[in-house]
Parts: C-alpha cells; structure tokens; sequence
C-alpha cells in the first residue's frame, strides 16, 4: 500500500480534491434548500429528508470513467428523487383536507392570473406523465436520461472492441445530453418564496395561521413563488468552452497536410505507414490520431508510433480489427488507385515516455500491443549506434505475447537488427526478450520441437527460442527482483485488463518494503 501511494500520490491527491468539491456542491445546494426560508412552503409539500434518508494525468480514460460513474449516479438519485417530489406532489393536489400543503398545491387556482403557483400538478386531473412530457423539465430530463443510457451501454468493452463506429457515434450523444442539461432547470419546477412575499408574510409568522391568509385582520397573505434561474450552464460552461477551444485546435492541426512517404503489408493483415509532416515532433511510445476521409468524415482512430524520434518519418503499424481499419487496408492494397489521403493531430503523450527514467525496464505487449515498443527499441538501436552516454536504462526484459505466428514477422527485422548490435558492442546482456505462442497446433509444436537443436527459432529465425503457452508472471518478477536487487525497475504493458491485473499484483508484491532495495512501479496504456 505504501509503494502504490508513493507511486500515485498526485492522482489520489487529485481525485480526493475532485471527489471533495463535488461534495462541497452537493452539500451546499441541499442545504440551500433544506434550511433556507425561501423554500419552507416547498418542503411543506415535498417533505423533510430527515423523514427518509439523509451520499492523471496518464490515468485520462479512468478519471473519464470515473466521471462518467459519478454522472449515472447523480443522474439516477436525480430521478428518484424527482419521483418522489411528485408522488407528493400529485397526492397534495388530489388531498380534500384542508391541510397546508393542500391549500399551496391549490395556489395555481387562486392565483391563476399573477402566475404564482407552487405545485407543477395544476389540477387533481393532471397526471405525472403529462406534466412530464409537456414540461421543459419532464421533456429534457427524459430525453437527457435516454442519451445518456445510450452512451453508456454502448460504452461496454465488447462493443468497444467490436462495433467501434457504434460506439464512437453513440457517445457523440453528449452534445445533446448537455444540451438537455443546460435547459433543464429554465422551468423551474422547484420554486421558493420571493423576496417580497418574504417580507409581506415570512413563513416563520405566517405558516401556522395559513387559513386566516388575506383575512382582513390577519397581516398574512397568500405566499408568491418564483422558480430559480437555470443553474447548469454555469458548472457546463467551462468544460464547453474548454471542449470547443480543443475541437478548433485539433481541426486546424488536422489541416496540415501528411505525405505518406511509403507503404507495406505486413502478414497477418498489418499494414505499415511511413509518413512525413511539418513540424511533427515526437518522442517514444507516444500515439496519434488518424482520419481517413475517404472512409469516414468524421471518425478518428489512435495509433501507436512505431518509429523512432531518431527517424527522418513517423509511422504506424494498422492491423485489421473492425470495419474502418478493415477498409483502410483495402483502400491501400488497391494497387492502380490513388492513395487515400489522411489526416493525422497528435502526437500524444504516454506512460511509455518514461521508459528510458528507469535503471530496469519491463516491456510487456499482447499482439499488436507490441506497437509503442518498437518505438522504444529502435530508439535504443539508435542510442547504441550514436554512442549516447546520457542513456540511464541499463537493462530491458522485453516479453511479446502472441496468438499466431504470422504477428511475429514484421518485428522480426528489428529485433535482428538489434540481437546483431548487441553483440558487435559488447553488450549481448542488456536486452533479454522472450516471444510466447499462445495459439498453436501439434504440428507447429513438433516442427519446433524436432529444430530445437539449431542455432535460431524455426518459427523467428532469431536466436532466442519461442516459448509456448504464457510467461509465468510470479517467476519472471523473482528472477528480475533478485537480479536487480536495488534498482528501480519500471513495468510497461499494452495489452488487456486481465493481464493489468496479474502484473499490478507481481509489481506489489515484488517491491521491497525498503525503499533502497527493488521497487517495481506499473505503467499500462490507456486508449
């Protein structure tokens, strides 16, 4: 425990800072109106709570989940809330006592001129549904609940993961949702006394004599209401601001133009792009985010870099995994068309530009997920080859986890390349990788086994053997830990959750609890 707050101080700071102000604002506003005399008559209808209840920046996609879980919460107390606001509502009009909430709810009779009512339910007639669907409340809280419903099942991974376009529509929806919640409180259903009725009859004096109201030897009269101005846009107004500002600027970043300086098809349908763009800059592990308008006008798709800062052009390695990477493959295997055109915005930053921070380096990547260490690796060939000293890694353990062999052999070239620098340099020992098979048949099994003699892999051509099945986390980490008994080693993974999971375990579990012996700290890409 003590590791993992080290190690995320400012993120918990932040979210306690966050999680607090929400707080803050929740507790103001049910004071506001649970002891402000402005809205006494109010709480005579709607009843007092206490008669029921009285609730990084690398880590961008889990404070968004975060916020989103806090939205559906609210959202859904919200709603209840509301439920039971007009339950009470609908019961004080339909009331043939001569109780103080009935006589308010009647306000909108006595006062149907002056417009100063209290209960939306004008008439025992009026139903819940109608006031529903006939309110700019009732309309805009339906309509905001069903997007938000929307954006949040089509959130779910597996439709993440398979129906991408689906998704990526879907959570556009919340330009109506805000929409929704910007004009939500303009009816003002929940009303409070005005200022001069206050004065005229405050409801301290005038509550408990309300049946004598406008009698002529009573100085009471019947309480005027007024609903609150709309409050939403003010806590909106910022984010928006902030979203437009962001949406001009990735436009106009969008607008430069991309030469797309070479093109090559991998096996197991991984396409390969080498671009060029003024002004691009990049450093390692860091991603972009790629149109292709003459796919979709408007979807944008991150990529991993997988070049190098130390390369004259940048590139990206595609691999088909839907429909839009699927066409934009075809759309670059037609040999006599003109190249499709893209737009890129970026670069953007990840937990993997850190990697060269750290003494020890773990590089964990699950099929494609190999992508932002390509970036790092060619880096480091480029490091060795310029005999940069400034270098402060000193050793990497690199683990590739595969389904099928054909995702082995468009990496095969730089690993190679840097088996073969290594050795020139002297310095066979600073890089330790190991490729794991996870999908295999016997014959693949036995044509390994029968070539386990020869110098490189049958299935890699390189010198270190594949692996079948998957690394053995706990022995890995023993292994490393007792190697590098006071380093700072830092674990890097581009691949599933469940993965996440197990090595966030090791990483906990290996750390020594002297901060001068071994300390694992755990980084994973979020896209």
């Amino acid at each position: 425990m003590g590791n993992w707050l080290v190690n995320h101080w400012f993120s918990v700071l932040f979210l306690v800072v966050w999680i607090g102000l929400n707080v803050f604002l929740f507790v103001h506003t049910f004071l506001k109106y649970e002891k402000s005399d402005k809205y006494y008559y109010t709480r005579e209808i709607l009843g007092f709570c206490s008669r029921t209840l009285r609730k990084p920046l690398d880590h961008n996609l889990t404070f968004h989940k975060l916020v989103a879980y806090m939205i559906c919460i609210l959202t859904a107390v919200h709603i209840i809330a509301h439920l039971f606001n007009f339950e009470r509502y609908s019961r004080s009009q339909q009331a043939t006592d001569v109780s103080l909430a009935s006589v308010l709810s009647n306000l909108s009779h006595h006062e149907k001129h002056g417009g100063s009512w209290l209960n939306p339910i004008r008439s025992p007639n009026v139903t819940v549904l109608h006031v529903t669907f006939t309110s700019i409340a009732g309309l805009t809280g339906v309509i905001g609940t069903i997007a938000l419903i929307l954006m949040v099942t089509s959130a779910m991974e597996f439709i993440r993961r398979n129906y991408f376009e689906l998704f990526w529509f879907t959570h556009h929806l919340f330009v109506i949702y805000i929409l929704c919640l910007a004009l939500h409180g303009i009816g003002g259903i929940v009303r409070g006394q005005t200022k001069e009725s206050m004065d005229e009859s405050h409801p301290q004096r005038c509550a408990q004599s309300f049946e004598k109201w406008d009698d002529h030897d009573s100085d009471c009269r019947h309480p005027q209401f007024e609903g609150n101005p709309p409050e939403s846009w003010k806590w909106i107004l910022a984010p928006v601001i902030l979203y437009v500002f962001e949406r001009i600027l990735r436009f106009l970043r969008s607008q430069q133009r991309v030469v797309i300086t070479k093109v090559v098809m991998h096996p197991s349908k991984v396409l390969e792009l080498q671009m060029n763009k003024q002004g691009f800059n990049m450093e390692v592990g860091q991603y972009i985010f790629v149109k292709c308008p003459s796919i979709s006008l408007l979807e944008w798709h991150p990529f991993t870099l997988t070049s190098a800062p130390e390369e004259d052009f940048f590139s990206i390695h595609v691999r088909a995994a839907g429909d839009w990477t699927e066409n934009l493959i075809r759309a670059f295997e037609q040999q006599h068309s003109p190249v499709p055109r893209i737009e890129v915005d970026g670069p953007f930053g990840t937990v993997s530009e850190d990697v060269f921070q750290y003494e020890v380096a773990v590089l964990v990547g699950a099929g494609i997920g190999v992508t932002p260490f390509a970036s790092i690796l060619k880096s480091i060939w480029y490091k060795f080859q310029r005999a940069d000293h400034n270098l402060k890694t000193q050793k990497i353990y690199f683990y590739w986890i595969c389904r099928e062999t054909g995702a082995f052999a468009w990496f095969n070239d730089l690993l190679i390349s840097l088996e073969q620098e290594m050795e020139e340099l002297g310095k066979v020992g600073f890089l330790n990788y190991r490729l794991f098979l996870t999908g295999w048949d016997s014959n693949i099994a036995g044509h390994a086994a029968w070539n386990f003699d020869k110098a490189t892999d049958i299935l890699t051509g390189l010198k270190q053997k594949t692996y079948f099945g998957r690394p053995k986390w706990e022995n890995e980490f023993s292994t490393i830990a007792t190697a590098h008994p006071k380093s700072v080693v830092g674990v890097f993974l581009c691949g599933p959750q469940t993965l996440a999971k197990n090595l966030r375990k090791c990483c906990h579990r290996y750390s020594s609890l002297d901060p001068r012996k071994v300390q694992f700290y755990f980084n994973k890409e979020n896209f």
